[in-house]
């Protein structure tokens, strides 16, 4: 039996991607108006890396998208996804150790938590980006969550969306369940153990049989 269960933040735990999308979409189109879809090529990138790759010297332009990603951020809807709350209340009750392993940094998440007040207390350990050095694909994030918990990488769930995301579960050497909130079950499934649309597909037993 596993004993601890790790989770990505936007598109597993908050459904948040459709409005990132709308957000990003508008930012590209304002930026590189020639170029069709990028909003979707940058799943699971941190803003970091975003940067990065599509705005590198271009100060002026980082600070304006930084600061309208606040403001968008502030606005949000951070409803969670659908079955979450319910599954997360049987794996406490079997004693499963749980944390969030999220891109998103303190700013973000400081948001989160005014709409949900009890966000952090559902966890055992919450990771930022502020607390790994290398970002999705890399296992980083998720490796030194299993440390934080006690636990063996071998001994964890991973639930993840973006490609990038499921890579880095796998890259830690955990079991991998990936959900269709960001990309199809095709995509998803050559990278995942288990694939499901939301958490009211998962048996009570599933984690017995992970």
């Amino acid at each position: 039996m596993k004993k601890a269960a790790l989770f990505d933040l936007d598109g597993v735990i908050i459904d948040s991607e459709t409005q990132y999308t709308e957000f990003w979409g508008s930012q590209f189109h304002l930026y590189y108006p020639d170029q069709q879809g990028l909003e979707y090529l940058i799943k699971g990138m941190t803003l970091t890396q975003i940067y990065e790759r599509y705005f590198a010297d271009q100060e002026e332009q980082r600070n304006c998208i930084t600061k309208a990603l606040d403001d968008f951020e502030l606005d949000m809807h951070y409803d969670y996804i659908a079955g979450f709350e319910d599954y997360i209340h049987r794996l406490r009750i079997k004693g499963i150790k749980m944390a969030v392993v999220t891109s998103s940094n303190l700013g973000k998440m400081a948001n989160v938590y005014q709409q949900h007040p009890d966000f952090r207390s559902l966890f055992d350990s919450i990771l930022t980006s502020e607390d790994f050095e290398r970002s999705k694909p890399d296992p980083d994030g998720y490796l030194k969550a299993a440390k934080a918990l006690g636990v063996e990488p071998g001994e964890c769930v991973g639930y993840e969306d973006s490609i990038n995301g499921l890579k880095a579960v796998r890259a830690a050497g955990m079991f991998c369940v990936g959900l269709t909130t960001t990309n199809s079950r095709e995509v998803v499934k050559p990278l995942a153990d288990v694939v499901i649309d939301d958490f009211t597909q998962l048996p009570d037993d599933f984690f017995e049989e992970a």
